[in-house]
């Protein structure tokens, strides 16, 4: 049962119906909140330090949502407030991924990213935040989610090319002989806990993006249809301008076209290379050209169901 809504103010406006952009690493969640974050009356951040911090901290320790009962809402909720708001210099806080969205500069001096006046809902598409939705639902039981999500085989393409990615497998960041079942690496089976610590880097790429599409899975079963969409990067890359149709169906606000269009646009095969990057603005298909046989293999091992479940055939 979730708790009683709790009312948060930000900047002298109630927040009502906050959208949450979540997914796999690389799986096109930059491109949705481009576009959310470009249109108006609405606020998003993305990787701001108070939200990111509880983030990883409740994928470190799954547990301690659950062991912290309210409190975990109300400490989210709390960090989302300080990320929300908005003011001069708030917007030096934020990371080069969350800049970028407003424009190939951002938020010029002082200015905040968006007119405190002109906002009336608010959105976050912070990396990994996937892993708290449970805690979110609780915060914010109103709470509208956008779920990306792409074939597993492009995400396991970039996410080895991605440091940032690569650093959850080094030795020690996470503990996955005291944490199990451990939904951000994953390992979620007895076998691949005995085997992790001698796997390949692809595989453990494989894993995370297969337990991210699980966790989407539950998503449907635990969420009302009014308050879930589910989107697939490929046809946002094919069909931006019904994406932005369907969004704003579902969101109930007029959403960008022409901003998805031009988030798209950077991962396609021929895309200009003069455009402001975006964070992983990869092709949205080619995992053929990129990955070993080997490493196909192992993906179709891990993820079959998965990969079959999702429409992406074994091929």
């Amino acid at each position: 049962m979730r708790q009683t809504p709790h009312i948060l103010v930000v900047n002298g406006t109630k927040v009502r119906r906050p959208v949450f952009v979540v997914g796999a690493p690389h799986s096109g969640t930059g491109m949705v909140a481009r576009a959310v974050k470009r249109s108006h009356g609405f606020h998003l951040t993305r990787g701001r330090p108070s939200v990111t911090k509880m983030v990883y901290a409740f994928a470190r320790r799954p547990s301690m949502a659950a062991d912290s009962g309210r409190g975990a809402a109300r400490v989210l909720r709390d960090a989302f407030a300080e990320a929300w708001r908005l003011g001069p210099g708030t917007c030096a806080e934020c990371p080069p991924e969350c800049r970028v969205l407003s424009g190939s500069a951002g938020a010029r001096g002082d200015a905040p990213c968006a007119d405190p006046s002109g906002v009336h809902r608010f959105a976050d598409a912070t990396p990994d935040l996937i892993y708290s939705t449970d805690v979110l639902l609780d915060a914010f039981p109103d709470a509208q989610i956008v779920q990306v999500i792409r074939d597993g085989r492009d995400v396991v393409a970039d996410m080895l090319d991605d440091e940032r990615c690569l650093a959850w497998f080094r030795p020690g960041i996470l503990n996955i002989d005291h944490v199990f079942p451990h939904p951000f690496l994953g390992v979620d089976e007895p076998e691949w806990r005995r085997r992790w610590a001698q796997s390949s880097t692809a595989i453990k790429c494989a894993l995370r993006w297969r337990g991210s599409v699980r966790l989407s899975a539950a998503l449907h079963a635990q969420i009302p249809e009014e308050q879930l969409l589910t989107l697939r990067m490929e046809d946002i890359v094919a069909a931006p301008s019904a994406t932005a149709t369907r969004l704003s169906d579902y969101l109930g606000e007029p959403i960008s076209a022409e901003a998805l269009t031009a988030a798209a646009s950077r991962h396609t095969a021929d895309h200009r290379p003069n455009l402001p990057a975006l964070p992983g603005a990869d092709p949205a298909t080619g995992w053929r050209d990129r990955l070993t046989p080997r490493q196909i293999a192992q993906i179709h091992k891990i993820a079959a169901r998965e990969l079959q479940r999702l429409g992406y055939a074994k091929d």
